[in-house]
């Protein structure tokens, strides 16, 4: 069963993982890569911890989550763990994407290789502007919104990215749903009203700005007034 305590779902489900572990498995996951790339094959609870910017307690504790407990004196074995995160990630299998809103936030997210390179091919990108609809973006030429039940069924699409204004990310989204899109990355800055059967992530990049501006005032107080 799930519930909420103070504000962070939890639950009583043994194989339940917190959210903010989940959070934190992909920046362990990049560690994990790293290290195997520089042909690591142990690390330490510290070590980990310190690339991943938190301490060794953390990183134990969300490690419990996945079973993987490490072995006393000698650390985890990258690559084990490099499989254990990746599974539990979903990332041993590719999780198709469609992108809607082919302005110029959506023209850069088709082009950025990293999608394809961890497991998250593009498929399409939509627009229901007449004046987009058609032209060439790379490797893809933007489709009309109205194709997207077609694609998502054909191509077994997982993940919808919105990125379009924030006017229109509501009925954008409303349109992942309707194909059967369960999962939704929003670059809107806007909340979406969805069940909560929907998983959502929000990336709202002017809030990220505003969060460092905060940090550079703590930083320079004087300089900032």
């Amino acid at each position: 069963m799930h519930k909420l305590r103070y504000g962070e779902i939890v639950s009583d489900d043994p194989e339940f993982i917190p959210e903010v572990t989940v959070i934190r498995l992909p920046v362990y996951r990049r560690c994990l890569v790293e290290l195997t790339e520089q042909g690591i094959t142990t690390v330490s609870s510290a070590r980990l911890a310190a690339m991943a910017g938190v301490n060794a307690a953390k990183v134990r504790k969300d490690l419990s989550y996945l079973g993987s407990y490490g072995t006393r004196g000698v650390g985890y074995d990258v690559e084990f763990l490099l499989f254990e995160v990746s599974r539990e990630l979903g990332m041993t299998t590719d999780r198709p994407v469609v992108i809607v809103g082919a302005g110029n936030l959506g023209s850069a997210l088709v082009g950025y290789s990293g999608f394809n390179d961890r497991g998250f091919p593009v498929r399409a990108i939509f627009d229901n502007d007449p004046t987009r609809i058609g032209i060439s973006l790379g490797d893809f030429e933007v489709m009309d919104l109205a194709l997207l039940g077609e694609v998502v069924e054909r191509d077994e699409v997982a993940i919808g990215v919105i990125a379009t204004p924030p006017g229109s990310a509501q009925a954008v989204a409303d349109a992942l749903v309707e194909v059967g899109i369960r999962s939704i990355l929003n670059f809107a800055p806007c909340i979406l009203d969805l069940d909560r059967s929907i998983a959502v992530r929000r990336v709202d990049l002017a809030s990220e700005l505003q969060v460092l501006s905060f940090y550079q005032r703590q930083a320079d107080p004087l300089g900032s007034q």
